[in-house]
């Protein structure tokens, strides 16, 4: 009897019942990449639910559509708890869930497709969007026109609304109106089944459903999932590019290969690698910018100069940046937007560039360096050092002269060469002549 009782339990001590996941802040590729490889675990592993703690304003649309997938395909029973908002793609994945619990004063909607500039994107977008929202409403019972409403505001869904800016809230089935764009508030989204219950916090559901904290599960993403989330930020993602083309338009400024370059090649590096593992970036686009890093290490080290072949190489990784920022299907808005992304990236470079040589020239460390003084050719053009002062004076070998060595004139410690005789160490010895940079000296007479 008792390992009968053991082994019905068992389950439930190894594997939590509740799983919590956090949807805050913006949708990007890095939380699909986290949700892809997630969901299908949580269903091996097992357990009674999957709660979704939601509150944002969205994000990307394949991001998105990549979560909401993942969701659909849950064989454990999820909840979307819209702790405060669940804004564009936020609305997708909350739809995407069996149950929808929103707390007092929360909102839902407002998902029309925007681009870069928060500009409403062309109709191939906004046709997919409206039905993809109307889809995944309809797969779980949901009224599938007032999910479309949420994307177009010309969607008649014969409704009396009240109208606040440019969002309208659902008030009373009666009249109809349309032109305005859908986000629903707690109370109406309970009123037309768009949210099934409105609880205010993680322990009151939980409570609801017959479980305690002991029973939660809280899954976090692993560092290196962080560290991809952060390096795919927009803006992060637009520094990275800027810190690469400011390394590259640096290096090509000096001979050789030097610090800039490198700094830059491993910013475009870090850039390009967190978009592959994030899946916003293809093989073919790699293999552009490891043609182009080829490129510009033949014109580093093979070639002398820069030339068309270091060009090609900086072309080559601009594609590849330009077709990474770029979805699998993109529209008119997506191409401006990664357009516009990268013009920044470049712009940023070059006035970073600008900003880096005048505060450069103005540092210590620079006019240790560099010369105080210009010659002209009225004053005539010396490759000395200023030391035919020196010449006659007097002073002692400090190491044997075979023909170079170092000697002390007058208290300064000098690189001085014979005419070619052998020296001895602490011997009294004369400048005779300056060659240039050469100190040449002989035996005092």
């Amino acid at each position: 009897m008792r390992r009968k009782l053991l082994l019905m339990l068992l389950p439930i001590l190894l594997f939590p019942q509740v799983h919590v996941i956090e949807v805050k802040g913006t949708i990007d590729m890095g939380l699909a990449y986290f949700f892809e490889r997630q969901i299908p675990q949580l269903n091996v592993e097992g357990g009674d639910l999957i709660i979704l703690d939601i509150d944002t304003f969205g994000g990307r649309v394949d991001a998105a559509t990549m979560m909401k997938n993942a969701l659909l395909n849950s064989d454990i029973k999820t909840i979307a708890f819209i702790n405060t908002k669940a804004i564009s793609a936020g609305s997708l994945i909350s739809l995407a869930c069996d149950t929808i619990i929103m707390r007092s004063g929360a909102t839902m909607g407002a998902t029309t497709v925007v681009d870069a500039q928060s500009n409403k994107a062309g109709e191939k977008a906004q046709s997919y969007m409206r039905e993809e929202m109307a889809s995944t409403a309809e797969s779980k019972g949901r009224n599938p026109n007032i999910a479309m409403a949420m994307v177009d505001e010309s969607i008649d869904i014969d409704t009396l609304v009240i109208s606040e800016g440019d969002t309208l809230f659902i008030d009373d089935i009666e009249g109809a109106m349309a032109g305005k764009l859908l986000t629903l508030r707690t109370t109406t989204a309970l009123k037309y089944g768009m949210a099934d219950y409105q609880m205010n916090s993680l322990d009151e559901i939980l409570e609801h459903y017959g479980y305690t904290e002991r029973d939660v599960n809280r899954v976090e993403p692993t560092w290196s999932e962080v560290i991809v989330r952060f390096l795919t930020d927009p803006i992060v993602s637009s520094l990275l590019m800027t810190l690469g083309f400011l390394g590259l338009i640096f290096e090509i400024q000096s001979p050789g290969w030097g610090i800039p370059g490198t700094v830059g090649l491993l910013a475009l590096i870090l850039f390009f690698s967190t978009s592959v593992i994030a899946d916003l970036a293809s093989m073919v686009e790699l293999l552009f910018l490891l043609g182009g890093i080829v490129l510009l290490v033949v014109e580093a080290f093979v070639i002398p100069g820069f030339g068309v072949v270091g060009i090609l190489g900086i072309i080559l990784m601009v594609y590849a940046m330009f077709a990474m920022l770029i979805p699998e299907a993109p529209t008119a808005d997506d191409i401006n937007a990664a357009l516009v992304g990268l013009t920044i990236a470049v712009i940023g470079g070059i006035v970073g560039l600008g900003l880096l040589i005048k505060r450069m020239l103005k540092s210590k460390a620079w006019q240790k360096i560099s010369l105080k003084t210009s010659e002209t050719k009225a004053e005539g053009y010396s490759g000395s050092l200023g030391l035919e002062a020196f010449i006659g004076k007097e002073g002692v070998a400090l190491t044997f002269l075979r023909p170079a060595g170092t000697a002390l004139i007058e208290g300064k410690r000098l690189d001085v060469v014979t005419s070619g005789d052998f020296i001895e160490k602490d011997t009294a010895i004369t400048i005779i002549r300056i060659d240039g940079n050469r100190i040449v000296v002989d035996k005092k007479a």
